[in-house]
């Protein structure tokens, strides 16, 4: 079990549910996070999987092959972390991630961010099995500038009224979830020293146990 935020559970008296995922995934983690902070933690049970080799169980649920990967309680495998995160988000307890009077801009934060997760992803595996000559190439120089590009877009956004919110949204997760993977795997982009509002973000964030519960590592 994940655990529980509070002692809130999900609004649905449901069956257990799965989530198909691995410890490094930034996606995989956007989906626990979720589930977390909308109380559906003790009806989810975590089955690691490996998206790297023929495992039976991630591709009887996910042809593609990736995590994670949300089985419902009625037999049904919703992929993708965003579309989980919005599912979690209809089922489970508490205020809602996507808050009917910042919809449009919660939205746009999440989708940066997510294209930002994407960058920095695809980055670390074509290193992995290119070497990091690959960055030279057009596509690797790429994802490069939309990592330069994204971040200080981000630390604009977060340093006007979006600060000042108290609430938690979809957006606040998938943003500090991407500054984590950064750090964690492109230590480089030294993120830290240049965006004082993006640092404030993910100060805030790992105060909520959802969190700092999920590090990478």
């Amino acid at each position: 079990s994940l655990g529980l935020v509070g002692s809130e559970m999900c609004i649905r008296d449901r069956a257990n549910m799965e989530l198909l995922l691995n410890r490094t995934s930034p996606y995989a983690r956007i989906a626990r996070i979720v589930a977390l902070e909308k109380g559906c933690a003790d009806k989810l049970v975590l089955v690691w999987s490996d998206p790297w080799n023929d495992d039976a169980r991630l591709l009887q649920q996910n042809p593609v092959r990736r995590v994670p990967v949300l089985v419902t309680d009625d037999g049904y495998s919703i992929t993708e972390s965003l579309l989980i995160a919005l599912y979690l988000d209809k089922i489970g307890s508490g205020e809602t991630l996507l808050p009917p009077e910042r919809y449009a801009d919660t939205l746009q934060l999440t989708g940066w961010a997510q294209g930002l997760i994407d960058a920095a992803f695809t980055t670390m595996i074509t290193r992995k099995h290119h070497g990091k000559e690959i960055d030279d190439s057009v596509l690797g120089q790429r994802r490069l500038q939309a990592i330069a590009r994204t971040l200080p877009v981000l630390n604009a956004a977060y340093a006007t009224s979006l600060s000042a919110s108290g609430s938690l949204t979809l957006a606040d997760i998938v943003v500090a979830v991407a500054l984590d993977y950064i750090a964690f795997r492109l230590p480089e982009v030294e993120w830290q020293s240049k965006y004082p509002s993006l640092v404030a973000l993910r100060a805030r964030m790992l105060l909520r146990d959802s969190f700092s519960s999920t590090v990478f590592s």
